[in-house]
């Protein structure tokens, strides 16, 4: 009897007929969840005017908008993926769905900064329990000589949202109040929870791990200390603050913490032994520091186009389509260059592209002509491409097919934790250069309103319009400092890309040899049985 070319398999007929439509399903899931925060980033600047247009939040109120998201969604990313994998992956994301509409409808209304920060932490509790199930699923459904392909279209969809976000942004606040960008979030997600319905089948783990709620505590809890410690310090433009270095400190302590106690459970949320995978660490440490710092840039670029270009909601987000557009082309056809050259020479390449077009931010100034901008974005997201899905098939692929559930976890874990400490440290970086370089041109200000003036061009354009002619003056040096900071925070981002491109390139592996290769797709199809 001939041994056959392929093993048998695994999964069922009536789900592999189905397999893309499947896949689009999940796509529509996953879009939203990404689609959100890209959205956000648009309207940022209006959330930022007083009422009646926006809520006048602060700097640090935005950052904590955008962070108490990103803070649940990764604190929670890890447990949502056990419970999938326990409960049933479809039930977790049908429920996932169902509490980031509600959480969308109730941010759509908020009526102050406070307000929308505690419904943007229940949007993210919701994503929290999206975003691992979709990854799960299509592991479960694709054949493993098919999944590479799967990833990098479901990686093209990330990219997808990245580009519709900041346009369909853009449109809203053109023609809406603010509240819009949230709203939008409700016909999408009763659309993918009519299709989960109908399509997704359900699959769970055999033998899923316990839950583990001191962990959760843990790591949430020393993740928002520290990030709450690093926002302080940029706000008050002074690390060295006691308040901000016992919270920093506090949260680096709890998450030490979390650590110990994960090493001795014997149902962690986060295997610590997987990180003994010098190939799977590396992998995860690209995904976080591309995070770190494209989240960081997004950031800072939109008060860069809007502030002191000029530019409207709309036309902001038509200008980071480049971004969107190179990943959406290369993020599919990754895995040629990787066949090619390994996963190596792609990873370092992509992140070496991010570090010199982070750098190139530091050149921008006032009337630098938009199209260099452009090129920029496109070559970002070019790079990013290359470092996605390489590094998702590679952390997907370093544990057995069972596990998905916490894989995918992980992997987005540290994807949204990189994003919020972008967004933290390079806020705060940028808050701490602006303020040092406006304090001794806010002598015009009433005493009263200058620390409030120092904390962003925002803040300092919104005290400049209130003053009147008087206060046109401030207009100026306000640019001046903005750029300024931003060219310190740009070279920062670019700094910690370089230690990714290093990270990368000391432990990816390279290309194997064709006989290796072979032996590689074996032990790969093995593990997945």
């Amino acid at each position: 009897m001939s041994t056959p070319a392929y093993p048998v398999s695994r999964i069922p007929e009536a789900v592999h007929r189905r397999r893309w439509a499947i896949l689009g399903a999940l796509m529509l899931s996953l879009l939203i969840v990404v689609l959100d925060n890209s959205i956000l980033n648009v309207a940022i600047k209006t959330i930022s005017t007083p009422a009646p247009t926006g809520l006048g939040a602060t700097q640090s109120e935005l950052e904590w908008a955008i962070n108490a998201y990103t803070l649940v969604f990764a604190g929670l990313l890890f447990t949502a993926g056990l419970l999938g994998d326990r409960l049933g992956r479809k039930k977790v994301l049908l429920g996932g769905l169902a509490v980031f509409g509600i959480g969308s409808a109730l941010a759509a209304f908020s009526g102050s900064p406070n307000e929308l920060i505690a419904f943007r932490a229940l949007m993210g509790l919701g994503a929290a329990f999206v975003m691992p199930a979709t990854l799960a699923v299509l592991m479960n459904v694709f054949e493993r000589e098919e999944q590479p392909k799967a990833i990098g279209i479901w990686a093209g969809g990330v990219g997808l949202a990245i580009a519709i976000g900041p346009i369909t942004g853009g449109v809203l606040l053109d023609h809406f109040w603010w509240g819009s960008v949230f709203l939008v979030n409700v016909p999408i997600v009763l659309l993918a929870l009519a299709l989960m319905l109908w399509l997704v089948p359900d699959s769970r783990d055999p033998k899923p791990g316990r839950v583990d709620p001191v962990g959760v505590v843990l790591s949430v809890v020393g993740l928002v200390l520290l990030v709450y410690g690093i926002i302080k310090g940029g706000q008050l433009a002074d690390f060295t603050d006691p308040q901000v270095l016992a919270t920093i400190g506090a949260g680096l302590a709890v998450l030490v913490g979390f650590v110990v106690f994960e090493k001795r459970s014997d149902h962690p949320s986060i295997d610590v032994t997987y990180f003994k995978n010098k190939v799977f660490s590396a992998a995860i440490a690209a995904i976080a520091l591309v995070f770190f710092a494209l989240m960081g840039v997004t950031f800072f670029s939109v008060f860069y186009t809007q502030s002191v270009r000029g530019y409207s909601p709309l036309q902001t987000g038509l200008l980071m389509l480049p971004l969107a557009a190179a990943q959406m082309i290369f993020a599919p056809r990754a895995r040629l260059l990787v066949d090619r050259f390994g996963n190596r020479a792609t990873t370092t390449a992509g992140m070496v592209i991010i570090a010199a077009m982070l750098a190139a931010f530091a050149v921008l100034d006032a009337d630098t002509p938009i199209w260099l901008l452009e090129v920029i974005f496109f070559l970002m997201g070019t790079g990013m491409a290359h470092i996605m899905t390489p590094t998702s098939v590679v952390i997907m692929q370093a544990l057995p097919r069972e596990k998905a559930g916490s894989a995918s976890a992980l992997s987005n874990t540290f994807r949204q934790l990189g994003g919020a400490l972008g967004i933290a440290v390079l806020g705060s970086v940028l808050s701490t250069a602006y303020r040092n370089g406006i304090e001794d041109k806010l002598g015009l200000v009433p005493a009263g309103l200058r620390h409030t003036a120092g904390e962003s061009i925002e803040a300092t354009l919104g005290v400049a319009e209130k003053l009147g002619p008087r206060g046109q003056a401030l207009v100026g040096p306000a640019n001046d400092a903005f750029l300024h900071a931003m060219h310190v925070t740009a070279l920062w981002g670019a700094g910690v890309a370089v230690v990714g491109a290093v990270v990368v390139a000391l432990f990816l592996p390279g290309k194997p040899a064709a006989s290796q290769q072979g032996e590689n797709e074996e032990e790969l199809v093995t593990a997945g049985e």
